[in-house]
């Protein structure tokens, strides 16, 4: 399975969106890469790994953000679950859960009620080791239309006080991937 042809399914292989969402998903797959080889005792699916990274946010295409060239009628919280309904639909139920569940650090049913976020109401909780690997290395990468800015990769820090305005337990679930993956 060759995600760049899944992707190409949705986008246009010329378009601004198309080359933002590559060059992101190949940032994240090579960070998690280097996160999967630090738990190697915990056995992850190092191609699952690849293919999932590279399409975590193929649902981008249905929002409404037009500084990644996507033009969509959604809010860009929704694109993980809209990633996986593109995904289900076409078989691919476990890189479908990547999707839904790698926004932030995950997103707890108890958030989206608190928050009144425009979501179904269940846990999206990265669960499994390889859905963990691609929620911590997609932490560390904006997607950017800017391609100078494209390769940049945030430190731990930045990343933690980000997490702090959603809550103490997004940041102390992110330092304990820091404790296992670095």
């Amino acid at each position: 399975m060759d995600p760049i042809d899944i992707i190409a399914r949705y986008y246009d292989r010329n378009s601004r969106a198309f080359e933002i969402l590559v060059i992101h998903g190949r940032q994240v797959a090579q960070k998690a890469a280097a996160a999967a080889a630090k738990v190697t005792h915990l056995q992850p699916d190092l191609d699952f790994i690849q293919q999932a990274a590279m399409l975590h946010d193929i649902g981008i295409l249905e929002t409404d953000s037009p500084n990644l060239g996507c033009h969509g009628p959604h809010l860009y919280i929704q694109h993980g679950i809209l990633g996986r309904e593109l995904l289900e639909k076409i078989g691919l139920d476990n890189h479908a859960l990547v999707c839904e569940r790698h926004i932030g650090v995950g997103i707890s049913a108890a958030d989206i009620r608190r928050h009144h976020l425009p979501l179904p109401e269940r846990d999206m909780l990265p669960v499994s080791i390889e859905e963990q690997i691609i929620c911590y290395a997609d932490k560390f990468f904006s997607k950017n239309s800017n391609p100078r800015f494209a390769t940049r990769q945030k430190t731990v820090e930045q990343i933690k006080r980000k997490l702090e305005k959603y809550g103490r337990e997004k940041v102390e679930r992110f330092q304990k991937w820091v404790s296992l993956f670095e």
